[in-house]
Formats: structure tokens, C-alpha cells, sequence
């Protein structure tokens, strides 16, 4: 009996590190991708706890929010060899932080096993940025949300700011954390 677990033990590994060594493509968004990822987004906002957006998107108010409208900076995506979007990241204008400061948001397909899809991301947005003439880059993180807490910290992000007690639309507090990432 334990042979067999053994051997399916191995087979697991294998699926794993197939699905964890995926080629990605990392590539400016465009309209044409605003249902893909409008669906990508709403499935992270379904299932709560993630993201501090509360509302779906429709795939015209995700290309507004999220790939051509004025406040966006930059935004590009994650896809595998198939041309299926695994993630994306948005840089965005915020007047509440200055014109030298970019807001930035990541959303990985849930389920997702690919090891890289935020740092591939990140890899193309601080070039953005940089080439925008940014300083820096800030991420607000809901504080239940270990796995962006984590993600950011690696990219070399450092808290500066926490806003204590900010209410979700059904009244529950949650504390967000922000963290900058100098460019200069």
C-alpha cells in the first residue's frame, strides 16, 4: 500500500512542478482583454477577503478602471502558452497621494499554481514606472489579506501608513496597510 502512495506522491511532484515552471508571457493589456480579466477580477471579488473592491466589473468599467481610462499608468498581464491571462497588475494615478506616486494593484487567477505570476508582473510595472517618471509605488493592502501582505513585502515593499478599521460595504472593519516601493 504505501508503494502505491509513494508512487503517487511522485506523480504529484511532477504535475506541480509542470504547472509551477509554466512559461508565462508578460505583456501590455488592451481592450480586447477587458472581458478576460474583468472575469479573472470578479471571481478574486466573489470569493472575498482579497481585494478591497466589493463590486463585479463589467468588462467596459474594467477598461475604463483598469487599461485605457486617465487614471491608468500602466497595466499588463500575466498569460500562459495558451494565451489564458494568470494574473495582472495596475498602476494608477491617485490625487490623494501626488503626481510622483503610482498605486499599485496584483490579482492572480485563483486556483493558479504558477510560481512568478507577481513578480513577472512587477518586473514590467516598476519599468513602467520608472519610465513614467515616478518615484514611487504604493500598495494598500487589506490586512486580512496574508497572501498580498506577503507578495509585497518580498517585492521590497515597507509599510508607511495604516488605516485602522476601514468598513467593507456589509459594515465589517478591516484595517489596510500601506506600503511604498522607492524607484530612486
Amino acid at each position: 500500500m504505501m508503494e502505491g502512495v509513494a508512487a503517487n506522491h511522485v506523480e504529484a511532484r511532477g504535475v506541480v512542478r509542470g504547472l509551477s515552471e509554466m512559461k508565462l508571457n508578460v505583456r501590455p493589456t488592451v481592450p480586447a482583454d477587458a472581458a478576460a480579466l474583468a472575469e479573472l477580477l470578479n471571481e478574486i471579488i466573489a470569493a472575498g477577503g482579497t481585494t478591497a473592491y466589493e463590486t463585479p466589473f463589467t468588462p467596459d468599467a474594467f477598461a475604463d478602471a483598469h487599461i485605457d481610462g486617465p487614471g491608468v499608468i500602466t497595466s499588463v498581464l500575466a498569460e500562459n502558452a495558451e494565451g489564458h491571462p494568470m494574473g495582472f497588475q495596475i498602476l494608477l494615478a491617485n490625487d490623494k497621494l501626488g503626481p510622483s506616486w503610482g498605486d499599485i494593484g496584483t490579482f492572480a487567477r485563483r486556483g493558479a499554481t504558477t510560481r512568478g505570476i507577481g513578480s513577472a508582473l512587477f518586473d514590467a510595472t516598476k519599468a513602467a514606472a520608472i519610465a513614467a517618471g515616478l518615484k514611487v509605488i504604493d500598495a494598500t493592502i487589506r490586512a486580512d489579506n496574508i497572501g498580498g501582505l506577503t507578495f509585497y513585502a518580498r517585492m521590497g515593499f515597507v509599510d508607511y501608513a495604516v488605516a485602522r478599521a476601514v468598513p467593507l460595504a456589509d459594515g465589517t472593519p478591516v484595517d489596510r496597510i500601506s506600503r511604498r516601493f522607492d524607484l530612486g
